[in-house]
């Protein structure tokens, strides 16, 4: 890292923003195994609040490793790295007053604990979006678990790299016994409780 850099303060602050925006600012961050409902259900939280004319934006695992992480891979350093990123660019949306989603397996309690670290208390929300293994193999939209199985991928999350439950999440949504549209609904009840919305 430089030493020759110096952080600026911007002109307009993250509490002008939330007050223009009408609403406060944090990391929606869902975690949980692959297949396990997480992108879907983001997605559906999104939706409703852009129907409620909250600004919103998602970002997805897939989608942030076509881009901004495409040069990491998946041993256990590079998912740190990718997590890490990610906490910094959800830590810039949250500055700028927005809402940002993100659906990230996330396996590593440490990793999640040095995004929520970086924000302030009130702007990490972290949900854990239950399934058993058993159901999301099952579901394996991508034919990960498959081909994890058959040795084909090595060090997949659950099979044989290990996933670490979320010890005290701020919502658990258990995708295995309600709908999307439900467990949306119960994240979104959650958000008005705190008057996030």
């Amino acid at each position: 890292m430089s030493t020759n850099i110096v952080w600026h303060e911007a002109s307009v602050s993250k509490q002008e923003r939330r007050e223009q925006k009408g609403n406060h600012s944090f990391v929606l961050w869902f975690t949980g195994l692959s297949a396990s409902g997480k992108s879907t259900l983001a997605n559906a939280v999104a939706r409703k609040l852009f129907q409620e004319k909250v600004g919103n934006y998602v970002l997805d695992g897939d989608n942030i490793r076509h881009g901004l992480n495409k040069d990491l891979g998946f041993s256990e350093e590079a998912r740190t790295e990718n997590i890490r990123r990610i906490g910094e660019v959800a830590k810039l949306f949250v500055d700028s007053g927005t809402i940002v989603l993100t659906a990230f397996i996330s396996p590593f309690r440490a990793d999640r604990t040095q995004v929520r670290d970086i924000l302030e208390a009130d702007e990490f929300v972290e949900v854990f979006v239950s399934c058993p293994i058993e159901e999301c193999e099952k579901r394996d939209p991508k034919g990960l678990y498959k081909k994890a199985r058959n040795g084909e991928i090595k060090q997949f999350t659950g099979i044989d790299s290990p996933y670490e439950e979320p010890e005290n999440p701020e919502i658990v949504v258990s995708t295995h016994l309600h709908s999307i549209e439900e467990c949306a609904d119960q994240v979104i009840q959650y958000l008005k409780e705190k008057q996030f919305i």
